[in-house]
This record gives structure tokens, C-alpha cells and sequence, in this order.
């Protein structure tokens, strides 16, 4: 992946925009769009527009967020600042943990998985349901894994 932009948030990178998309075209052979758009469009699109939850985190021992956009925060009740200092395994409670590094851990040797349901929470403690989950590797063109990131397009609330 190209270094981000300067000054530019991770939302508005294009250089982030296109690991997000081409990486999930990938591994999945569907766009992540639901149509062609230009570098800027699709960043605004994806992070103010897009009607499902996208989150992604990067590779450390702790995998924080990296990425929220705006439908991933409200539902999570974090705004971007919060979010993208949160480790993402506090996204679930503690019995629920086991459970979600599994999935991650099967997304790793298999580069993604479609269809996942999880119990998560917010920052307030609220408990909700997510749905037909869609969780992949962030690769590069050259093979090179800068976290994961999934889209969440249904979630209920518990």
C-alpha cells in the first residue's frame, strides 16, 4: 500500500480508499461499490453514504481500528477519533472474544469469510446483533496484509 496522504485522515486517503476496494475485489470477486466512481468520490461515498458498516484494523498484537465509517459509528457509538484508538476485540463483549478471534484467525489462512453473525457492543454497553458479516484481508497488489476489515450490511438490536 502506498504511504497515506498527507495530512489526509484515513477516510479520505485514496491510497486507503483502494486497499479497502481492491482488496475486497480480490478475495471476493465482487466490487465493494455498487458502482465505478473515482478515487475522492468513492472515499466520500464510503465513509458519509454508504448504507452498511465498514471497520478495519490493523496487524499489531492488539489490532486497533483504523477505519470507521460514519454507519460504524453510530452503531457503535464512537465517533472517529475514539474509534480509531479502540483495540477492536473491545468491539465484543468478554465471553464473546474466544468466539470472534476464531473467526478472525479462520479469515487469516483463508483470506475471508461471508456470512458471519456475532454479538457486539457499544461504547454505552448496548448489545446488538450483526448480520451477514463479510470479513476479509487487507491485501496489497504484492500480497502484503495491512489488517482486515468487514462490512456489516444487518445488524439487530438484543
Amino acid at each position: 500500500m502506498k504511504e497515506p496522504a498527507v495530512d489526509l485522515p484515513l477516510y479520505a486517503d485514496p491510497a486507503f480508499i483502494q486497499l479497502l476496494r481492491g482488496s475486497h475485489e480480490r478475495l471476493l470477486g465482487r466490487p465493494l461499490l455498487p458502482r465505478p466512481m473515482e478515487a475522492r468520490q468513492a472515499a466520500h461515498w464510503l465513509y458519509e453514504e454508504a448504507p452498511f458498516e465498514v471497520l478495519a484494523h490493523d496487524t499489531g498484537a492488539d489490532p486497533r481500528f483504523i477505519y470507521g465509517n460514519k454507519a460504524a459509528q453510530r452503531r457503535f457509538e464512537y465517533d472517529w477519533d475514539e474509534l480509531t484508538r479502540l483495540p477492536s476485540r473491545l468491539s465484543a463483549e468478554a465471553p464473546n472474544r474466544e468466539e470472534r478471534e476464531r473467526f478472525l484467525e479462520r479469515v487469516r489462512r483463508t483470506g475471508f469469510e461471508s456470512g458471519y453473525c456475532g454479538i457486539r457492543i457499544t461504547k454505552t454497553g448496548k448489545r446488538f446483533l450483526i448480520e451477514q458479516a463479510t470479513l476479509w484481508e487487507l491485501r496489497d497488489d504484492d500480497g502484503g496484509v495491512h489488517g482486515q476489515a468487514v462490512v456489516i450490511p444487518r445488524t439487530s438490536d438484543l
